[in-house]
């Protein structure tokens, strides 16, 4: 089950296309974000699973249960592999989400998986700026448990709490992978690929140290090396 996924921030389907050339043959996992969805929207995934890869759609929904509801039924003729929203909205958004999913055949084989805290948090930013004094182990652990509860699949979370999820059963979506060579640029909370396999990450999310590599397909394969 372990895998790299590729995070494919690109500005348009084009630069995608143009990056997923030399890929040919090796169909990587790949995230499609909010920056490319609402650029291309749901005919580009629609185009890509045709071709055969496997995605996650990594659009963080976080509304009213109602709304998440609706929107995950949209979501879930798409038939991805993986997509998600912020256990932050709390569990009957999450309970709301999985029945949307369940509502179409496609849907029902979508792992569901809720961040808990962005990777680009800090213990400083949850204190001071979002009035959480936990740990931030506290608060992910609680957040998993909350998806848990809601019959979630699993995560996000980073790797350095990969363990937590891991006790509870559930998967672990790892972004905030570098290289130890890389620029941590804007993740706080980050691992090598190697580290992200010690600590026992399902999936580690790769952007930049694959995407603006000079040679993306070899960083690519030496990311899952290291990983698997």
């Amino acid at each position: 089950m372990k895998d790299v996924i590729i995070a494919c921030d690109f500005s348009s389907q084009e630069e995608l296309f143009e990056f997923l050339r030399p890929f040919e043959g090796y169909d990587p996992y790949l995230k499609i974000g909010m920056e490319l969805f609402y650029k291309e929207g749901p005919g580009l995934v629609k185009k890509l699973k045709e071709m055969g890869f496997k995605i996650f759609l990594d659009l963080k929904l976080h509304d009213i249960p109602n709304t998440v509801e609706k929107a995950m039924r949209n979501i879930g003729e798409l038939g991805v592999e993986i997509t998600n929203l912020h256990a932050a909205g709390g569990i009957k958004m999450m309970e709301a989400a999985r029945r949307g999913l369940d509502a179409s055949e496609n849907g029902k084989k979508t792992r569901l998986i809720a961040v808990t805290q962005l990777t680009s948090t800090s213990q400083e930013i949850l204190e001071k700026e979002l009035l959480i004094e936990k740990p931030m182990s506290e608060v992910v652990k609680k957040y998993a448990q909350n998806a848990k509860q809601a019959g979630l699949d699993g995560v996000v979370c980073s790797p350095l709490e990969a363990p937590l999820i891991n006790e509870l059963g559930l998967i672990s979506v790892t972004p905030g992978i570098r290289f130890a060579s890389d620029d941590a640029n804007d993740q706080k909370r980050i691992a090598t690929p190697s580290y992200a396999k010690e600590l026992g990450s399902t999936y580690i999310v790769v952007g930049r140290s694959i995407t603006e590599a000079t040679n993306p397909l070899e960083a690519y394969l030496r990311c899952k090396k290291e990983f698997n």
